[in-house]
């Protein structure tokens, strides 16, 4: 068998995955051990699945010290059906939602939520470009909101919330797509999480929610069977058939990252890694961040380059060198490292030294 060669894979979604959880997933591909099957051929009803399943909670529970009141989901229609679903099942009629306005998904999810309600936008930085995350003084929240919307990690835009903010007694939700589980999190801080698997979790098909119980109780009768929470609740995950594959590589992945040794040891190597990336970006000039210092993403480190033509240039030649997937997204430009916690450090410092050398050519 000809030996494969992976390069480094800066995209922003679908992204890198462990190359551990790959390996043992290959070898398990054709038949799981005492199965005989695949486990993508494994009825989600039988025994062993389900098992699967639960493993995979229990260790993300482990993981993240879910507490029991909160409820975890594992569905279908991305993060982008959560935009839907989070309205439909916590807005009820005669309250007002609050959305924080931090970018390109926060601006997607504004639009469904006023599909079904009343929707405040608390605060937004459309007006610099988004490189920048809103001040605690900036937020006019709704006495009573229904709930309060952030969106975690700004893949775009290249900004992350690295402390929540103050919202008071309404539920908080979060769409933490791009940076679940890349660093310690207080689950009882939030009413919902949810997250597409495909940056930080697993491979795309499969949506985790993570949800309050308590907050089930806004969910009607009126609501479409397969758009009500209390559906998936009540089935656990099972009401439709799931994707069994994606569900058994989030399960790898969080055996994976407690391996590591939990979230603190992830967050350390996190920061580690795009404290590296920031430093090259910072240390000339030539690179020029395009997000506010305080608010830089250690998910997606955004940056420029002095011209256009110098960023197609730089794109080509690092995809040559096998940096893959640095350009930045059509709608805003620029280069962008997408680093999540399954990147590995050597490709961080491949394409520091990349950077330096590109510079000396081309600077």
């Amino acid at each position: 068998m000809p030996t494969v060669t992976r390069i480094f894979n800066f995209a922003a979604g679908p992204a890198v995955l462990p190359l551990p959880v790959l390996e043992e997933a290959q070898r398990d591909l054709v038949a799981l051990p005492g199965v005989g099957m695949s486990v993508m051929e494994l009825s989600h009803r039988s025994k062993t699945f389900e098992d699967i399943l639960h493993l995979a909670e229990a260790d993300m529970r482990a993981l993240a010290a879910i507490p029991e009141r909160y409820k975890v989901l594992f569905l279908q229609g991305g993060a982008s059906l959560q935009f839907s679903m989070v309205p439909m099942n916590l807005l009820a009629p005669g309250t007002t939602a609050d959305y924080i306005d931090t970018g390109s998904w926060a601006v997607k999810a504004i639009k469904e939520a006023k599909r079904v309600g009343s929707v405040n936008v608390a605060a937004s930085t459309k007006a610099e470009g988004y490189s920048r995350l809103p001040t605690p003084g900036e937020l006019k929240l709704t006495p009573g909101a229904a709930y309060v919307h952030m969106t975690g990690n700004n893949t775009i835009e290249g900004t992350e919330w690295r402390a929540l903010p103050p919202v008071g007694d309404a539920p908080l939700v979060c769409d933490a797509s791009s940076d679940i589980f890349s660093r310690p999190i207080d689950i009882t801080k939030f009413g919902v999480v949810y997250a597409g698997a495909q940056k930080n979790l697993g491979p795309s098909g499969l949506t985790l929610v993570i949800l309050r119980e308590d907050l089930l109780e806004r969910s009607t009768d009126a609501l479409h069977t397969m758009l009500d929470y209390r559906t998936h609740v009540q089935n656990d995950s099972l009401y439709n058939t799931p994707p069994t594959f994606g569900v058994y590589m989030l399960g790898l992945t969080m055996k994976w990252l407690l391996s590591l040794g939990g979230l603190e040891a992830v967050a350390e190597m996190n920061e580690r890694k795009a404290g590296k990336l920031y430093a090259e970006i910072d240390r000339t000039g030539f690179y020029r961040g395009t997000a506010k210092r305080e608010d830089r993403s250690l998910m997606n480190v955004t940056f420029r380059l002095p011209t256009e033509a110098l960023e197609g240039a730089f794109d080509t030649a690092a995809t040559k060198e096998g940096l893959d997937g640095l350009k930045g997204h059509r709608s805003v430009g620029g280069m962008r490292a997408s680093i999540y916690n399954a990147f590995p450090e050597a490709g961080v410092d491949a394409l520091v030294q990349f950077m330096r050398e590109f510079e000396r050519t081309n600077g």
